[in-house]
């Protein structure tokens, strides 16, 4: 849980920007990518962490404009990315100006549950890391490239100077 605004922005920043790396790293046809039929498509995962970021922190009292829960999915990647960023933009704006850090203990009714405000931020976090990781797979069976997020990917160790690890 998180104890101060400022302590979610620094991580958030990192967070935010590795999904946006993902996100930017789309094609539109890669957007039709699926593991099975019975589960999402690449795009349908990468439109849900969009739409969540509205959708969970509304939930908190947090006002801001951002996508609607039931917008649908759009027909390209730069479209999915562009609502991320300014649905992005808008919630930490947002969070600067509607909260302090005592909102963060304050309770909240989510999802038929009693959560602080802090634990959502931390649920928030793990919700669209946990997405970015699916994101990855689908998006190298789809032949994209896929950015590192917490270190270098495979195809970027030898900017680092380095070579893959080995499989």
């Amino acid at each position: 849980m998180f104890k101060t605004i400022d302590e979610f922005l620094n991580l958030w920043e990192h967070e935010s920007g590795s999904t946006l790396k993902i996100l930017s790293a789309l094609t539109d046809e890669s957007l039709a990518q699926e593991v099975s039929p019975e589960d999402r498509t690449l795009g349908r995962i990468a439109w849900h962490i969009v739409q969540t970021l509205h959708e969970m922190m509304s939930q908190t009292g947090l006002e801001f404009k951002g996508t609607p829960e039931d917008a649908p999915v759009p027909e390209t990647a730069a479209e999915i990315a562009d609502a991320y960023r300014s649905t992005n933009e808008a919630m930490v704006s947002a969070m600067k100006s509607q909260w302090n850090d005592e909102v963060l203990s304050e309770m909240r009714d989510m999802y038929g549950e009693q959560w602080s405000v802090g634990t959502v931020l931390g649920i928030l976090t793990a919700h669209e890391t946990h997405h970015r990781g699916q994101m990855t797979v689908l998006m190298r069976q789809a032949g994209l490239r896929v950015p590192g997020v917490y270190g270098p990917a495979r195809e970027e160790w030898a900017a680092f100077g380095g070579e893959a690890p080995v499989i």
